[in-house]
């Protein structure tokens, strides 16, 4: 009897090991499956991301398991800020050696920061950026985009699905022609064509049957535009001057800068740069100005910071268009230059991407141009090109 428990027993251990053997291949192969090229489409694996530092423009996903705070130390509550999560491959890993440190940069730190949103522990999260050490650990630092598993705080795929991949994980000049090179090319429309478009764009939600200026913010008849004292006509916000471009179809006919606006208003603005100071305009109050800038109201600061902000991105000199840059000064004239750079980042900043903003970018990018604007679909990018 007990020979034959013995005997069972042993049967019993040489088939689990057996079953090892014959598991081991699938699960190798399962793994080597998991491993991505650090595409936004095939990320890499937090293994993959540790053994591939100092590469820009790379993709990694895995679970958040804390926060790290020095070289040796990750904690798993009481976290300090919102500044980085390390992730791993498994959501129980307690070895550090196999986490990635990831740095959080200030426009998403009120989504994926865990001081925020300590329910963030255990989840997938895919993040882009370069792999550089961080605490003087593996790490991903300078990330462009990040999203939770399943949906989250912040979708990084606006539009139609791998748009923007060329351009995750970039900063600098790399950035800024990665982008130059996805929204190039757009769907050119005639000048007099404008009208019906900005008919669409600038449509006010409250009422189909008018637009919304630009300046002023009045809500005007679509149908009521011309060369009047009170009409609505086309105002280029990058100005025309800037680049001599005028209307010829390219810069002159670009629906992503260009926008309703009261005649008169339009005429005193003229090709004025933007700055912060003047005095108030007396027909659009809250917009301010001066011999050499302009300042718009409030609501619309950011919007006119991110046209501006799409221009130098779309014109640079190539395939015979002008090429458009910003710089920080005023009285730019005829130079194919805008200001002032330093306030149209703050602006960008105060006044954030909206609804109507985001309306605005797909309606022309579907009906329109087929391109769209980086900056409101990908608001950190800005600070990651010029600052």
């Amino acid at each position: 009897m007990l020979n034959r428990k013995r005997k069972g027993l042993l049967l019993s251990l040489i088939l689990f090991a057996a079953l090892l053997v014959v598991m081991q291949p699938i699960q190798d192969s399962i793994t080597r499956a998991a491993a991505g090229d650090g595409s936004w489409s095939s990320p890499y694996s937090v293994s993959q991301g540790i053994n591939s530092q100092n590469i820009e423009g790379k993709t990694v996903q895995g679970y958040v398991v804390g926060q790290p705070t020095a070289t040796n130390t990750v904690i798993t509550s009481g976290f300090p800020n919102d500044f980085a999560f390390a992730l791993a491959d498994s959501p129980s890993e307690t070895s550090m050696t196999k986490m990635l440190y990831v740095q959080i940069p200030s426009s998403f730190r009120s989504s994926f920061g865990l001081k925020s949103n300590p329910s963030l522990m255990g989840k997938k999260i895919k993040v882009s950026g370069t792999l550089a050490a961080y605490f003087s650990h593996p790490g991903l630092k300078e990330g462009t985009a990040f999203e939770l598993d399943g949906g989250g705080a912040s979708d990084p795929e606006p539009g139609p699905g791998g748009y923007y991949d060329a351009a995750y994980g970039k900063t600098g000049e790399s950035l800024k022609t990665a982008l130059h090179n996805i929204i190039d090319d757009h769907t050119e429309i005639s000048y007099s064509n404008v009208w019906e478009a900005l008919r669409e764009t600038d449509e006010d939600p409250a009422n189909p049957n008018k637009v919304i200026l630009l300046y002023t913010g009045r809500s005007q008849d679509k149908f009521a535009n011309g060369s009047g004292v009170n009409d609505w006509n086309r105002e280029h916000v990058w100005a025309k001057s800037h680049g001599n471009f005028g209307t010829a179809m390219g810069p002159g006919t670009d629906l992503h800068h260009l926008r309703a606006t009261d005649v008169s208003v339009n005429s005193s603005r003229g090709n004025l740069d933007f700055d912060n100071g003047g005095s108030q305009h007396s027909e659009a109050i809250g917009n301010y100005y001066d011999s050499d800038s302009w300042e718009p109201r409030d609501a619309v600061k950011g919007d006119v910071a991110r046209m501006l902000f799409y221009m130098a991105v779309r014109y640079e000199g190539d395939s015979g268009e002008v090429d458009l840059e910003l710089n920080n000064a005023v009285n730019n004239g005829s130079a194919p230059y805008h200001g002032k750079m330093s306030v149209l980042l703050e602006w960008h900043k105060e006044d954030p991407v909206d609804d109507k903003e985001r309306r605005r970018n797909e309606i022309i990018y579907s009906d329109y141009q087929n391109n769209r604007n980086p900056f409101i679909d990908h608001p950190e990018w800005a600070s990651a090109i010029w600052e």
